[in-house]
């Protein structure tokens, strides 16, 4: 597969350009996956409460989300020696590692009455480089490639090396630095600061040379530069229908994501009620390669043979199906009795262990399509966008995706931290030490379990209005063919 445009205007990318360019999207959540610990940092060495620091969490992915547009219309805007998306990903990345290393090493050593304000001024930093880097994962897909068959291979890499980061990542924490720090301390974020920011780094470089040929104007949108306004996003917003159904998708999962992810969440669920912490680095362990297998097949198979709007729907209907059983389980099971070969007070393989492996990978691998899918989904949106009004708005389309896909998942250390103070936790969260309580066991199988339903329900209702089928991509990828014919002979 080359990087040519062919003569019905299809140009694809090689395999090894797909796989590289994947890697922006795992730098950008290796410094999500570590931010997850904020809370801990902001309660042990800034001097905030529960409510207050996943309040500030909370008001900082909103502007993370308010930041969005702005970034998003700079890319639109763009168009350098360099490319249009690579200088994003650079700038971006730069400033996530400093930002991100004085939020983690001189907070705590200014005077107490100055450390939040300073917190916060620096965490917004932080958040406009994340953004930077963040916007080029969807922008750059149009340009990636346009053939219906090869987008969703994105997918399936960019599945992969997120499916093997959560489930690496996790076992290094509870097995290696947190036993070796006692806890989550200065010791502990200067560690995994260490780590995060080298990889990200070189991950980004890879990432930077894998879209090199792709990122140039012959294959943006019409083949020429369209001059777009603030007044554009919303007409867009307004009258893409495609783009408003996803928004509605994907923001309402990663709302019950982030919850189900907030490392308060896994202390509930594994540490006190399972009783050891411990089994979330072997959950993560033992569901990534079959988790893999059903991403493979459901993008593999079903995207690129039947389109990415039916790939979205059988993860949905899987991931309904099998949340369901799993929480039935928990409810008339005994969750004490989760136990691994490897793990301390492991006396062999009982049915609550198989059972919650079974059920957990199943809907994890159905709802790791229809979450990873969103993302060659969006660059659909952009398309549909050029057909329906001949503007290429790539930065617009995955900003404004972003804008309100943040604002609403902004609320979720929120849901936690007021869900915890609601129950006594208003100073500290729950740690690995808090006795189990039937509260707590409620907390936790509503925010493990219970708002994934929510977002899969509102999945199924999305699917329904949203217009690009397959047969309709195809189309339009045809007619985007004629107007870059008819603008190279004008």
């Amino acid at each position: 597969m080359g990087t040519t445009t062919n003569t019905s205007g299809m140009h694809r990318a090689k395999l090894w350009q797909i796989g590289g360019f994947a890697f922006n999207n795992t730098a950008t959540n290796l410094y999500m996956f570590m931010m997850n610990f904020i809370a801990y940092y902001l309660t042990g060495y800034v001097g905030v409460g529960v409510v207050v620091a996943s309040t500030l969490i909370t008001t900082m992915r909103i502007w993370d989300g308010v930041t969005d547009p702005f970034i998003g219309y700079l890319v639109d805007k763009t168009n350098t020696k360099f490319g249009k998306n690579r200088p994003f990903m650079v700038i971006g990345n730069v400033i996530l590692a400093v930002a991100s290393f004085i939020l983690l090493h001189v907070t705590h050593l200014f005077p107490q009455g100055a450390r939040f304000i300073f917190f916060v001024l620096i965490y917004m930093i932080y958040i406009i480089g994340y953004t930077f880097q963040c916007v080029v994962t969807k922008s750059a897909q149009s340009c990636l490639t346009n053939d219906p068959r090869q987008r969703p291979l994105f997918s399936i890499f960019d599945g992969v090396y997120n499916t093997l980061v959560f489930a690496v990542l996790p076992i290094f924490i509870s097995g290696y630095l947190v036993p070796k720090h006692g806890g989550f301390n200065a010791a502990f974020f200067h560690e995994i600061w260490c780590y995060v920011a080298a990889v990200s780094a070189i991950l980004t470089c890879i990432a930077v040379y894998c879209i090199s040929s792709k990122d140039r104007l012959e294959f943006f949108g019409t083949g020429k530069a369209v001059k777009v306004g603030f007044k554009d996003y919303w007409e867009v917003l307004k009258n893409n229908r495609a783009i408003q159904m996803l928004v509605v998708a994907a923001s309402t999962d990663k709302l019950a994501s982030s919850v189900r992810s907030n490392s308060t969440i896994g202390v509930i669920l594994y540490a006190i009620i399972c009783g050891n912490y411990a089994l979330s680095g072997a959950v993560a362990g033992y569901t990534s390669i079959p988790n893999m297998l059903i991403l493979f097949f459901g993008v593999g198979w079903i995207a690129t043979r039947l389109g990415q709007r039916k790939a979205m729907l059988f993860g949905t209907w899987g991931g309904l199906i099998f949340t369901i059983l799993n929480i039935v389980l928990f409810v008339v099971g005994d969750p004490a009795q989760m136990s691994f070969p490897g793990i301390a007070g492991f006396t062999g393989w009982n049915f609550f262990t198989v059972a919650f492996l079974v059920l957990y990978i199943l809907g994890q691998g159905c709802m790791g399509v229809s979450g990873n899918i969103v993302i060659p989904m969006t660059a659909d949106c952009a398309d549909y966008e050029v057909y329906r009004s001949g503007k290429y708005v790539p930065g617009l389309m995955g900003t404004l995706f972003s804008f309100v896909d943040k604002l609403i998942s902004s609320l979720a250390a929120s849901i936690v931290g007021v869900m915890c103070a609601m129950i006594g936790f208003k100073e500290t969260l729950p740690t690995v030490d808090t006795p189990y309580s039937p509260q707590l066991k409620v907390i936790g199988l509503t925010c493990f379990f219970g708002l994934i339903l929510f977002g899969l329900f509102c999945n199924l209702v999305a699917m329904k209005f949203y217009p690009l089928t397959k047969e309709k991509m195809e189309e339009i990828q045809e007619r985007i063919a004629e107007i870059k014919a008819q603008a190279q002979h004008a």
